[in-house]
């Protein structure tokens, strides 16, 4: 199944209900997997982004679905890329190699 990583902002209304309620990561964790996403890991970050989380998701439509609907709650502003794996990435390249060659 594919992989993707969300990266996202809290908002100030995000940041009032973490600290009011910071166990509700945890029920955004269960929403995302109601939604068809699966959240892989998650961690706090320090810097630009407030999180990071990698979800395994079986396509892009899941992925769209999950990001408009947290989006969409005013208390983080998401951002997601797709990724392969390293192992799925030489496959590519040597693919790729001997077409060329």
């Amino acid at each position: 199944m594919p992989y993707y990583m969300m990266l996202s902002k809290l908002t100030d209304a995000g940041r009032k209900t973490l600290m009011r309620n910071p166990g509700r990561l945890w029920e955004v964790n269960k929403e995302v997997e109601d939604m068809g996403a699966k959240v892989i890991a998650q961690y706090a970050l320090l810097g630009e982004y407030d999180f990071v989380n990698i979800l395994e998701a079986p396509n892009n439509t899941v992925v769209a679905r999950v990001s408009t609907a947290l989006g969409s709650r005013g208390s983080i502003e998401p951002t997601v890329m797709a990724a392969i794996t390293i192992e799925d990435l030489v496959k590519e390249i040597q693919m790729a190699k001997a077409l060329n060659e």
